[in-house]
């Protein structure tokens, strides 16, 4: 890879400092949680999971979100190992291209790029609607252009103001979770001063008059399918180990520490909206993080948590236009997308790939506004789609990855991180991601999301074979054997398929 090559790894199999040339390692241990938890925290958060409750029950709810957090615990294990392996920006295509083969690669990364690309427009026009609440005369298209030149923006200087604005969008976010485990946690006890009128007391809101699970436990199942969407975001990790530094000590620390706080802040969050917000009235009318905070009696509690719900979508599409850039550039960095996107500036930032990024995201906004019940329906399925799809080619492109390091005489002892248990962890994440995906099908409001990102998937395999079919040469490059040369950088000692 010219712009951006692989490391060669010293003998004890941790990769050398990069090259001067391509993008900057500029960020640390610290950026990868608030990227993790940024991608994460959103409005699956702030709004989605009163629908969560409303459908499995409180105690369903809980139970969906452990489920959710074991499986991104899984999948984050296997994404840390290959990020250590193959330390490059946009490195879910790579992994894939490495050990399962380069279709499978150049479909994970349109997949990807397509997820974030309508993100962005949905972040844009939900936050536009949100500043209404301030300023009722400004039209929300004004809004939608102020958000994507500032996003535009941060992510144009370098991934390390991209890095510290993260950070801070993500601390809004975490500080307002906190802060309802804490209060709401207090007041679930018995300490709630400037409540008004009666206050559920720790779990009586669990015992609901139709039972612990009110929709059976179908319910939950359905819900878990939300759940994981829910959970996305949390492999924006691998998306930046080309721009971390010392990526074999902080990608796995990241994702260690990343994995806790969310199992904290996601479980203790759900756990505290369960008990407070009796299920019949959870719903997606109104965030629950308002109804909480309303409830305990905080002032302005409408107004502070309609900031932090902007704050997090920009949050997310900060991410998402990240993520969306680092995939073009990866994509034309394999031969695989037009040279222009792989061109750098001297701040080591991919400024095509960037521009046809916030472009996508305006044309998705476009879409929800001109045909929001033909392409844009078809633009969100494919998206809600593709989110378990990449989990699906990251688990199992580690499977092969640790099963060709051990055929080719790799030795497990050498390597930074490895993920525990294998190939019990890889396959474990592959079924359940696996399971959900057919159980949208079962779903009428979810089916059309296996339908069209089916034939999506279908149309980009069928793509790359008849458009790239007479270039076996780059293909094979992308796939090439441990050890292989590629220009002046080497694949890590033991990797490939």
């Amino acid at each position: 890879m010219s712009a951006a090559p692989l490391q060669e790894a010293d003998t004890q199999g941790t990769p050398a400092a990069p090259a001067k040339t391509g993008l900057r390692r500029s960020m640390e241990a610290r950026h990868l949680v608030m990227i993790g938890l940024g991608g994460v925290i959103g409005s699956g958060l702030f709004v989605s999971s009163g629908y969560t409750i409303s459908q499995a029950g409180p105690l369903g709810a809980v139970i969906a979100y452990l489920i959710g957090a074991v499986v991104v615990y899984l999948v984050m294990a296997c994404l840390s190992e290959l990020a250590i392996a193959y330390p490059v920006s946009g490195a879910f295509h790579i992994y894939a291209a490495r050990s399962i083969g380069p279709a499978t690669g150049f479909t994970t990364a349109w997949l990807y790029w397509l997820t974030w690309a309508v993100a962005l427009g949905s972040e844009f026009t939900a936050a536009g609607l949100l500043m209404q609440r301030w300023f009722p005369d400004v039209p929300v298209w004004i809004w939608c252009l102020v958000f994507a030149s500032v996003l535009f923006s941060m992510n144009a200087i370098s991934s390390r103001v991209f890095g510290e604005s993260e950070f801070w969008f993500a601390m809004i976010k975490v500080a307002a979770v906190v802060g309802l485990i804490i209060l709401g946690g207090a007041a679930l006890l018995g300490f709630h001063p400037m409540a008004s009128g009666d206050y559920p007391q720790l779990f009586e809101n669990f015992s609901t008059s139709a039972g612990l699970f009110p929709n059976g436990f179908t319910g939950v199942l359905v819900t878990v399918l939300v759940v994981f969407f829910a959970f996305s975001g949390s492999e924006l990790i691998g998306v930046a180990a080309g721009e971390t530094t010392d990526p074999a000590r902080n990608i796995p620390k990241a994702m260690r520490t990343t994995v806790l706080r969310l199992v904290i802040f996601f479980i203790g969050a759900i756990v505290v909206i369960a008990a407070t917000i009796p299920y019949e009235k959870a719903g997606l009318d109104e965030s629950p993080f308002v109804t909480v905070f309303s409830s305990i009696g905080v002032p302005y509690a409408a107004d502070i948590m309609n900031f932090v719900v902007i704050t997090a979508l920009l949050s997310a599409g900060n991410s998402g236009l990240y993520s969306c850039a680092r995939m073009l550039f990866s994509l034309s960095d394999e031969g695989h997308a037009p040279k222009a996107f792989a061109k750098l500036t001297k701040r080591g930032i991919p400024l095509v790939a960037l521009i046809v990024s916030i472009f996508g995201g305006l044309a998705s906004l476009i879409s929800s506004i001109v045909a929001p019940t033909t392409v844009y329906l078809v633009l969100t399925s494919v998206a809600g789609f593709a989110t378990v799809a990449v989990w699906m080619s990251i688990v199992a492109s580690h499977y092969f990855h640790r099963r060709a390091f051990v055929r080719n005489g790799g030795d497990l002892s050498t390597l930074p991180y490895k993920a525990p248990l294998f190939p019990l962890v890889p396959i474990l994440a592959f079924v359940a991601c696996l399971g959900s995906m057919v159980g949208i099908g079962f779903d009428p409001t979810q089916a059309p999301a296996l339908y069209f990102g089916g034939a999506f998937t279908v149309a980009c395999y069928l793509f790359f074979h008849f458009r790239y079919k007479k270039r076996g040469a780059a293909a094979v490059a992308a796939s090439e054997p441990l050890g292989a040369e590629e220009g002046d950088a080497k694949v890590p000692a033991g990797v490939g398929a």
